[in-house]
């Protein structure tokens, strides 16, 4: 049953032929790739660097430690993570421009709790 999608809907599980979602995944890899592509290397290697962090870190991440961890001056930790907020899909700040949460992870308190093989227990964005 490999290279099938399903779909549930109501009562009744469809077939959904694969000429249909590998057109959908295709669109999709080319819209991450544009997007991906204008971002600066360094502004990756933020948001990165914040997902991996935030779990070990347990609460907002401040820009300063963002700046020193990576070796970045702050006014570019500045730029990438208002970049990055500005499209509200790769991270979140707090009144004090500290991390909150980068996608998929959060230090706010949600319904989605998560642990970590390491131990680490954190929310999901």
């Amino acid at each position: 049953m490999s290279n099938r999608l399903m779909l549930g809907l109501w009562r009744y599980v469809l077939y959904v032929p694969p000429f249909i979602w590998k057109k959908q995944i295709e669109k999709g890899k080319k819209r991450f790739e544009r997007e991906f592509g204008k971002m600066p290397e360094d502004f990756r290697h933020v948001h990165h660097f914040v997902v991996k962090e935030l779990p070990c870190f347990g609460k907002p991440l401040p820009e300063r430690i963002i700046s020193k961890k990576l070796g970045l001056p702050s006014h570019r930790v500045r730029q990438a993570t208002d970049y990055l907020e500005k499209r509200m899909t790769y991270l979140y700040r707090n009144e004090s421009r500290e991390v909150v949460w980068a996608y998929p992870v959060t230090v706010d308190k949600t319904p989605h709790k998560i642990t970590f093989s390491t131990g680490e227990i954190l929310y999901a964005a």
